[in-house]
């Protein structure tokens, strides 16, 4: 029986394999691609490294597999996938001279993201953990999320890369290439910090809606043909809205909830941990 565990384990595998052929094979052209089926194709196999970090957990939880291994193993494969592959194809997708004032502010936004995403698979790592003493701990932690999760992250990043090189993003918002490569460093420096912050981000396990399961399978049949029909033909444009409006929507409810203080009961889910076991320093 103990082959069970192999199940979420080769999902993990898969997922990282895809990030890792996403860093080799951009790195197998030249600095300013400008392929924009190659970026395409990467930003499909960094989602479906998503859906695979999606469902390993889902599958190992649903058969009791759930090992010390395969949650280390899926955190390194998230550093990879989501963390370094997502600044690896922002950077080689930019035309910049190396020793220049702009490639130096692009290596950085590149490398504080990444920085980000580790110290933020760090944190989730340590407060899973001590939550498995904890079952109040735990049921907050599943929630929602302390920082922007990883994924979410790579799909913000990389969806808004996408979009500037693409046929539809040129034609409405033609730039320079610095001035891309400003938003796109400027971009991720915002969304490396919102990983390591302690704002709350919401977890798909919160989303409940009291209404009708007749009227709810409408709704949902409606929003797949138009979502299919844009991703379709509308790929960046839609994998943009969907990742920015989940980065969005995390960051409007915590606003609320701080305008609203702590005396509130209104979005109690989203107040920010100012209490955490962290000896090292202050709270971001």
């Amino acid at each position: 029986m103990r082959q069970i565990y192999i199940v979420p384990n080769i999902l993990t595998a898969f997922g990282l394999a895809c990030g890792l052929f996403v860093i080799f094979k951009v790195n197998m052209v030249e600095p300013g691609f400008s392929n924009f089926q190659l970026l395409y194709s990467s930003t499909l196999l960094l989602l479906v490294a998503a859906l695979a970090d999606l469902l390993d957990g889902a599958i190992a939880r649903a058969i009791h597999a759930e090992s010390e291994f395969g949650f280390v193993f899926d955190s390194l494969a998230d550093a990879i996938s989501f963390g370094v592959a997502p600044s690896v194809l922002m950077l080689k997708s930019l035309s910049l001279e190396n020793g220049t004032g702009i490639s130096f502010y692009a290596a950085v936004g590149a490398m504080l993201y990444s920085l980000c995403g580790v110290l933020r698979l760090v944190r989730f790592n340590v407060k899973t953990t001590e939550s498995k003493q904890d079952e109040a701990a735990k049921k907050v932690q599943k929630s929602n999320f302390s920082g922007l999760p990883i994924p979410a992250a790579a799909a913000a990043v990389v969806s808004l890369n996408l979009f500037l090189h693409s046929p539809v993003g040129l034609s409405l918002f033609p730039m320079s290439v610095m001035t891309r490569a400003i938003i796109l460093s400027s971009f991720m420096i915002v969304i490396g910090y919102l990983m390591i912050c302690k704002w709350k981000f919401p977890s798909l396990k919160t989303f409940n809606f009291k209404v009708p399961s007749f009227h709810l399978i409408f709704v949902c049949v409606v929003v797949t043909i138009f979502l299919l029909y844009g991703i379709l033909n509308y790929f960046s444009i839609v994998l943009l809205a969907i990742s920015m409006g989940y980065v969005l929507t995390g960051c409007i409810l915590t606003m609320i909830r701080l305008i609203a203080g702590s005396k509130s009961k209104t979005l109690v889910d989203f107040e920010i941990d100012h209490e955490e076991h962290d000896s090292k320093g202050p709270s971001c």
